[in-house]
């Protein structure tokens, strides 16, 4: 059993409690113009060039099978020939073209992740699966899961809810600890034309997670300048929150890192956005359509 994996961080601080590894699983349905890993969104893997450290020296192009490399362009790399076989990031000396996406089988990942079981059981940590959108590799997950839980791992997921959610559930709710679970844009339409698909599966399982497990699910917002981040947007987040009688729930400053990481692998990143984070000062008004849930913040 294969998954393919974009990226393992190791002594992670930011997506769960305690010390954890976060593996990022690629591949997503949504298409977030503001995506922070838009590296992992395509199920394939591909090359990504940072030009900064190049120093054209070749080599890549002189290795490549498709031809799909050109050191006067631009981009350097050809996109509709490149088929991500990785030859070239292993022939470059100065780290300039990186391959996202490696399969790891399942024995190897595990063997990986309790490398740190230590730091797990000293800080109250433990595993966090990612993305991309870790339930497009749903099979491979739930035997992970299942093996984190027979070590007696801390795990989370973090989804952007677009799943089914019978196959979910039988495949590795009861082997998750927590799950952060995203809500974006509250309107349907507007879901669509931005994200690339409608919001009523994600909303509808929010639902019948809140019924099963509602103290084990953090719902998160993205503030996103431009999209999700206006008066309207926030107000209706906030009072489906309510309505759900949500436990926990976080907002997600912007940051700008996805945009580098765009360009990188070959794709125009939206302009519109703003290329410094947001500083957490700048979520307490957006804060304020949470007041009466103040005390459920995480």
């Amino acid at each position: 059993m294969k998954a393919l994996i974009g990226n393992i961080n190791r002594y992670a601080l930011h997506d769960g409690p305690g010390i954890r590894s976060t593996v990022f699983l690629k591949g997503c349905t949504l298409h977030c113009p503001w995506c922070h890993n838009p590296e992992l969104i395509s199920p394939e893997p591909e090359v990504a060039f940072y030009p900064e450290r190049c120093i054209t020296c070749g080599d890549c192009q002189a290795i490549c099978p498709q031809e799909a490399i050109h050191l006067e362009s631009e981009h350097r790399i050809d996109r509709n020939h490149c088929n991500g076989c990785g030859l070239c990031v292993k022939s470059c000396p100065s780290g300039a073209l990186i391959l996202v996406g490696r399969e790891y089988e399942l024995e190897e990942l595990v063997e990986i992740l309790l490398r740190d079981r230590l730091f797990y059981e000293r800080s109250g940590g433990g595993v966090t699966l990612s993305g991309g959108e870790p339930t497009q590799q749903l099979l491979f997950i739930s035997a992970l899961l299942e093996r984190l839980h027979h070590e007696g791992i801390h795990t989370i997921i973090e989804t952007n809810g677009l799943f089914s959610y019978e196959q979910f559930a039988s495949a590795c709710l009861n082997q998750l600890d927590l799950i952060f679970f995203d809500l974006k844009l509250s309107d349907s339409d507007q879901h669509r034309q931005v994200i690339g698909y409608d919001n009523r599966v994600i909303l509808a399982n929010l639902s019948r997670l809140l019924e099963s497990r509602a103290e084990d699910v953090i719902v998160r917002i993205p503030v996103i300048p431009g999209y999700t981040a206006s008066p309207e947007n926030i107000d209706q987040i906030g009072q489906f929150l309510r309505q759900q009688k949500v436990l926990r729930y976080s907002l997600l400053p912007y940051h700008p890192y996805g945009l580098v990481k765009a360009e990188a692998i070959g794709v125009t990143p939206d302009q519109t956005l703003p290329r410094q984070a947001m500083d957490q000062s700048e979520l307490l008004p957006w804060q304020g359509f949470f007041y009466d849930m103040e005390l459920m913040s995480t």
